[in-house]
């Protein structure tokens, strides 16, 4: 029998390994009231990134802003552990953490991984650099022992940070990369690929469960799917091409009306990125559309207005997956509502959206990187 067959029929297999996530403090609650979330969103707005390594070509890589709502879970790395807790991101294929040796302010207020402790620890001759508008991540590439719950990596290439910078104030550590592998540097393996080839999971596949409205109950699974984490049927969507989670959307409607991709555009399923992201002519026109009103960097909307506005519908392979308002806007801790959608700006022939944690906190997402294709079926 063909392992797409079995795959509804392992719900409740040993052979899936849920990692728990955790719904930590918005960047919003974080920084706003020390004047630093409009430095942030400057220097980290979501644009097509670069990552380099010594000895080898420049390659694009996009890394995400995070903002109002994002989702860790803890990973360990080096002999005996040392735990971390980093986002799982489709949008990006490296697995990082600081070093020790990182002194940079930034790095001091989070966990930073001690080498010298590790009896698994290896150092290669290659060195790596993040750009992120304004900001910049430096630092070294090694090989050391990487656990995601039960799964466990041997000599996993990762990165370590030297040097890092626009990263305050938020609470995570690190990154762990699970899009496809950048072919340019043939020694950065993604930990997910490694496993794979090591028989570690039993299917290439993971799938991700966010909470809707609670901190806890989240997951990311490996190597197969539970079904009580969503309803109906996984519709499937061919991917782009095999490169990253990108598929194809027919368009964006609102009251039945095309708002946005009219000729049919492209849509990353990130779940590195908070909100939902799009060029800014037509972010612009959705935040009018729905009485939005620009202060700072942020948009802001009357809170009654989650009882009247219609659902944004993106209709995707066919199929309609509606965002309600109560998705799309949402309120701060002084209790101002604000909208989700949010303008991105890196450079494309080709227009593109970036579909983050507001949709996929009610859609459950798998990644099916044997059969390259992305399975959506409205969350629990």
């Amino acid at each position: 029998m063909n392992w797409l067959v079995l795959l509804g029929l392992v719900a409740f297999s040993e052979c899936i390994v849920k990692i728990p996530l955790r719904r930590v403090k918005t960047m919003r609650n974080t920084v706003s009231g020390k004047n630093m979330l409009d430095n942030f969103l400057k220097e980290h707005a979501y644009r097509l990134s670069h990552i380099s390594f010594h000895g080898s070509n420049l390659t694009s890589h996009s890394l995400r802003n995070i903002r109002d709502l994002f989702y860790v879970g803890n990973i360990t790395i080096g002999t005996p552990p040392q735990k971390f807790q980093v986002i799982f991101d489709t949008g990006s294929f490296f697995l990082w953490v600081p070093s020790i040796f990182c002194n940079s302010s930034t790095c001091s207020t989070h966990i930073r991984f001690r080498h010298l402790q590790s009896s698994t620890f290896r150092l290669i001759n290659k060195t790596f650099s993040i750009i992120y508008g304004s900001g910049r991540i430096k630092g070294v590439v090694v090989h050391d022992t990487v656990q995601i719950g039960d799964l466990v990596s041997t000599d996993q290439p990762l990165g370590l940070c030297m040097e890092e910078s626009g990263f305050e104030g938020v609470s995570f550590d690190g990154i762990l990369g699970l899009s496809y592998r950048n072919i340019s540097f043939s020694g950065a393996i993604p930990i997910f690929y490694k496993l794979k080839n090591e028989g570690a999971i039993s299917e290439p596949v993971f799938a991700f469960y966010l909470s809707k409205d609670k901190q806890e109950g989240s997951v990311v699974m490996f190597g197969g799917v539970d079904h009580r984490y969503y309803k109906g049927e996984l519709k499937w969507v061919p991917l782009i091409r095999a490169g990253d989670w990108s598929v194809h959307m027919d368009h964006i409607s609102m009251k039945r009306k095309i708002i946005a991709c009219s000729d049919g555009c492209k849509a990353l399923v990130d779940t590195g990125t908070s909100d939902i992201a799009g060029p800014r002519r037509l972010v612009n026109n959705i935040q009018k559309l729905i009485g939005a009103t620009p202060r700072g960097s942020e948009y802001y909307i009357s809170c009654s207005a989650v009882n009247t506005l219609p659902s944004i519908i993106f209709t995707i392979n066919g199929i309609n997956y509606p965002v309600p308002a109560r998705a799309y806007i949402l309120k701060d801790s002084r209790g101002r509502c604000y909208t989700t959608f949010r303008e991105h700006r890196f450079s494309s022939s080709t227009e593109t959206w970036i579909l983050g944690a507001v949709f996929l906190r009610l859609y459950f997402s798998v990644f099916d990187q044997g059969n390259d294709r992305i399975g959506l079926a409205p969350a629990v």
